[in-house]
């Protein structure tokens, strides 16, 4: 009897060890959930869906622009312009203009990752993930400075973005003439399909005063097979996109920074201290 009273007892010890055992890991599971939950509810996912289109449409302008550019150059001067000096303007544009698409790239790399931090601070700050965090009058000016930054940005993006689609509607209009020269020259006796041209000087590529800078009917149909009428116009395309999803980054940035900035005045003038 009293070794199987100690056998009990040994038993119930060992239950009970165990029971304080499962305790303790679900005490540390739910401390870790809580910690993943915290940590999950203080990102910024809008400000984090803002950046990675910022880098996409940047990716995609930078690379296509450039080359673009490049292939432009090329295109321009081989059916556009016979003499060099009508079309130094345009070449000088395309060299300096390429210096500007590295600044840009650098620029939105480095412009990203602030916003996405400030991103961070407000989303915090609003929530009350971190418990002592708080938001002060710094950083509430800092936000400040970044929506009236953003919003300059958002409109000096705009014009670019406008003047992106310049040399989309010039090719778009080209493919189009093009089209219409191959059903003139097949449906007609009269070379009719020579009246249809395509001006470069009526975009901006070349001066007025260049040289022939028009081309007409079968010559304009025969440029359009090349293959540096159709990497050119996708490359324009590419730019175009881009340049439209970096304005479209820009616009969610300042949704979102406008609304977080907002939260923390309407709850600081209501007395509620972050």
């Amino acid at each position: 009897m009293a070794a199987s009273g100690f056998d009990w007892l040994r038993q119930l010890q060992q239950r009970l060890g165990v029971d304080e055992k499962t305790r303790r890991q679900q005490e540390v599971t739910s401390g870790c959930y809580d910690c993943c939950i915290r940590c999950l509810g203080a990102v910024p996912y809008t400000s984090l869906l803002a950046t990675l289109l910022c880098y996409t449409g940047v990716a995609l302008f930078c690379g296509g622009g450039h080359e673009a550019l490049t292939h432009t150059h090329t295109f321009i001067e081989l059916y556009f312009a016979r003499d060099v000096q009508d079309f130094i303007v345009m070449a000088d544009f395309i060299k300096y203009f390429q210096y500007v698409i590295y600044g840009l790239a650098s620029f939105f790399f480095l412009y990203g990752l602030l916003l996405l931090a400030e991103g961070f601070y407000t989303t915090s700050a609003v929530k009350q993930t971190f418990g002592e965090f708080r938001s002060t009058k710094f950083g509430r000016c800092l936000s400040l400075t970044f929506i009236i930054l953003t919003c300059v940005l958002a409109v000096i993006w705009l014009v670019v973005f406008g003047f992106t689609a310049i040399p989309v509607l010039f090719f778009i209009n080209m493919k189009s003439s093009c089209h219409k020269v191959n059903i003139l020259s097949e449906t007609t006796m009269f070379n009719q399909q020579a009246r249809v041209c395509m001006d470069a000087r009526m975009y901006g590529f070349l001066p007025w005063n260049a040289l022939p800078g028009i081309v007409c009917g079968n010559t304009l149909a025969n440029i359009c097979k090349t293959p540096e009428f159709y990497v050119t116009y996708d490359l324009y395309i590419c730019a175009f996109a881009g340049a439209g999803i970096t304005l479209l980054a820009l616009l969610i940035y300042l949704v979102a920074t406008t609304y977080n900035y907002a939260v923390l005045r309407f709850l600081g003038r209501k007395g509620i201290r972050f």
